[in-house]
C-alpha cells in the first residue's frame, strides 16, 4: 500500500521537527492515509493489525489541532481511552516524544497509582487525558472529572475493549460526551459487537483498512513445534531447547494462565536464563520496571500473560515464543505481532501439543498460512483425536499406562437390591417410641441403643391408623413414671386435693417455689398450741 513522507501529510512544523527528530521520514500506510483526515476533523474508522503505527496515526494529527486553545480545570480537551495500564502508559510516552516542542498538558488514568496525584493534575486543567475506563469512570462519579469539554475522542484497541468487557463503560462514556466531537476508532478486527458500536457513535466515518482482518505481517517467521506429551516440564524442555538454538536477542514467552507465568519465570531463572515476568496480578510499579528493564536490554526473555499481547510498542523484539497456544485464534495474531515490526524481521516458535490440534486448526484458518513444523509432525490420526482426549492424573492422558484405565475396564461394584429398604420400610418418626415409655428402659438401667440396621422388628411394621397415633400421646401420659422428670405437667388435681391447705413455704403447682430444691427451702413453723385454761 502506498506511504508519504511525514512532510506531505499536513502537520505542523513543529510536529514535524519532532518526527525528525525521533528519526522518522515516512509515513507507514496508516499513518498515510488517517493523518490527513483526521485532521480535517471528520471521524476516523480505522482498521489495521497491531504493529502497524497507529499510535502516531491519531498522536500526531492530536497535537497539531491541540496547538490552538487553553485547557480548563477538571474540563480536559481530548480523551483517549486504552484497554490495558501498559498500552495507556505508551500512548502518554507518545505523547512526550511527538509533543516535544509543545507545551501540552498530559494527564494518566490507570490503576495501581495514586489517585491523589491524578486528581491534582486534573484540577490544573489537561490538554490529553489518557484512561482506562474503570479508572476514568470512578474519577467522574466522585465528581473529580467533566467531560463536556472533550474535542477529540479516541478509543485504540476496540477489539481488545471487547474481550475484556468494556463495551458497557465505553458506551456510557461516549453517552458523557458532547455529541460535537471528532472521533478516532481504531481496532484490529471488527466483530459485530464493535460494528454496533461504530454505527451508534461515529459520524459518517472515513473506514481506513491497511490489512485485512487477524491477518499475520510477512516480516515474521512462523514455526511450529509439536510435543506429543502434554506435561508441562515436557513443555518447558522443549522451550529452552528451541530458545539455546537461536540467536536470540530479545523474546517475549506467552502463556494463557497467571499461574504458569511466574512457574515457567521461576524455570527459566533456575537453568540460568536472564528472564523477567509479567502479567496481572503484579502491581503497577513492578510491571512498568519489568518493562523498562525489557526495553533497554537488561532483561532478554520475558514471560507474560494476554496483558503484554497487544499495543506494547517494544519495536526490537526479535523472538516469540507461545508456551501455550492461545484460546481465541485472534490473540495469536496480536502475540506473534510484537515481534516483526516497523519491516523488521521477526520470528515466532508455537509448542502445540496433542490437546491442542484443534486450537491449531482454528489458527490455521484464520491466519490462512500453511504451517512449517520443526522436527515431529503430528500424525493424521492424532488430528482425528484432537479434543477427544482427556488428562488424566499427573498429566497423562487418560488411556496411557500411568493415567486412568479407561472406564470400560473398571469391575463394575454389586449393586445391592437391599440397599434402603429399611429406610423405605422404618416406621415414620412420630409412630417410633417416645423416651418415657413402658417400651424404652428408663435412664439408670437404660442399656446402649441399638443402631436402626439392629432393630429387625422395625423394617416391616405396619403403619398405625390415624386414631390409634392420635391415642399414643394420651395413652403415654397415663403410663409414665411419676419420676421422670422429663415428663410433661401433670394433670390438674381433683377439687377434693384443692380445697386441702397447703404446708408453709409451698407454692401454688406451677410456682417458683417448687422449682427450689428442698434443702434451701425454709422449714415450716410449727403451730402454736394454745395453754390449757
Amino acid at each position: 500500500m502506498e506511504t508519504k513522507p511525514f512532510a506531505e501529510l499536513g502537520l505542523s512544523p513543529k510536529v514535524l521537527s519532532a518526527v525528525e527528530a525521533a528519526g522518522y521520514t515516512t509515513a507507514t500506510p496508516i499513518q498515510s492515509q488517517a493523518i490527513p483526515v483526521a485532521l480535517t476533523g471528520k471521524d476516523v474508522l480505522g482498521i489495521a493489525q497491531t504493529g502497524t503505527g497507529k499510535t502516531a496515526a491519531f498522536t500526531l494529527p492530536m497535537i497539531t489541532r491541540l496547538e490552538t486553545g487553553r485547557a480548563r480545570a477538571r474540563m480536559p480537551r481530548s480523551l483517549i481511552l486504552a484497554p490495558t495500564r501498559e498500552l495507556a502508559a505508551q500512548v502518554a510516552q507518545a505523547f512526550e516524544k511527538y509533543g516535544t516542542n509543545h507545551k501540552l498538558d498530559v494527564a494518566l488514568l490507570i490503576g495501581g497509582v495514586s489517585m491523589d496525584d491524578q486528581v491534582k493534575k486534573l484540577d490544573r486543567g489537561v490538554d490529553v487525558l489518557i484512561a482506562t475506563p474503570g479508572r476514568l469512570l470512578d474519577h467522574f462519579q466522585r465528581g473529580r472529572l467533566m467531560l463536556m469539554g472533550v474535542e477529540i475522542l479516541v478509543i485504540d484497541e476496540a477489539d481488545r475493549m471487547l474481550d475484556m468487557g468494556f463495551i458497557p463503560d465505553i458506551e456510557k462514556i461516549c453517552k458523557l460526551l458532547p455529541p460535537r466531537r471528532q472521533t478516532l476508532f481504531f481496532s484490529a478486527t471488527m466483530p459485530p459487537e464493535i460494528t454496533r458500536l461504530v454505527q451508534q457513535f461515529l459520524k459518517d466515518p472515513v473506514r481506513i483498512e491497511v490489512a485485512k482482518p487477524a491477518t499475520t505481517a510477512k516480516t515474521i517467521t512462523q514455526r511450529f513445534c509439536f510435543c506429543p506429551a502434554s506435561e508441562d516440564w515436557t513443555k518447558r524442555e522443549l522451550l529452552r531447547s528451541l530458545i539455546r538454538g537461536e540467536n536470540i536477542k530479545n523474546g517475549i514467552i506467552f502463556c494463557n494462565r497467571k499461574r504458569d507465568v511466574a512457574v515457567l519465570h521461576k524455570s527459566l531463572v533456575k537453568h540460568g536464563f536472564n528472564a523477567g515476568a509479567l502479567h496481572g496480578d503484579m502491581d503497577q510499579k513492578s510491571r512498568m520496571d519489568t518493562l523498562d528493564k525489557f526495553r533497554s536490554g537488561e532483561i532478554t526473555l520475558l514471560a507474560a500473560s494476554d496483558v503484554a499481547a497487544r499495543g506494547l510498542d517494544i519495536p526490537e523484539v526479535s523472538h516469540v515464543f507461545n508456551f501455550d497456544l492461545p484460546w481465541h485464534s485472534e490473540d495469536y495474531v496480536h502475540r506473534i505481532g510484537r515481534t516483526g515490526r516497523a519491516g523488521r524481521e521477526g520470528a515466532a516458535f508455537s509448542i502445540v501439543t496433542a490437546e491442542d490440534l484443534k486450537l491449531f486448526k482454528d489458527i490455521e484458518k484464520i491466519t490462512g498460512d500453511t504451517p512449517v513444523w520443526v522436527g515431529e509432525q503430528p500424525t493424521a490420526e492424532d488430528f482425528e483425536n484432537a479434543g477427544k482426549r482427556r488428562r488424566g492424573r499427573g498429566g497423562k492422558p487418560a488411556g496411557s499406562p500411568q493415567g486412568h484405565r479407561h472406564a470400560s475396564s473398571r469391575k463394575p461394584e454389586p449393586r445391592n437390591e437391599n440397599r434402603g429398604k429399611e429406610h423405605r420400610n422404618a416406621a415414620p418418626r412420630h409412630d417410633r417410641p417416645q423416651r418415657g415409655t413402658e417400651e424404652t428402659p428408663t435412664r439408670m438401667d437404660a442399656a446402649p441403643t441399638p443402631r436402626r440396621d439392629d432393630r429387625p422388628e422395625q423394617r416391616n411394621r405396619p403403619e398405625r391408623p390415624a386414631h390409634a397415633a392420635a391415642e399414643a400421646p394420651r395413652r403415654e401420659q397415663r403410663q409414665k413414671p411419676a419420676n421422670d422428670r422429663t415428663a410433661p405437667p401433670a394433670s390438674p388435681r381433683p377439687a377434693s386435693e384443692r380445697q386441702q391447705p397447703r404446708p408453709a413455704g409451698v407454692s401454688p403447682a406451677g410456682g417458683f417455689a417448687e422449682n427450689v430444691p428442698a434443702f434451701l427451702r425454709k422449714p415450716a413453723r410449727p403451730a402454736k398450741v394454745g395453754s390449757e385454761s
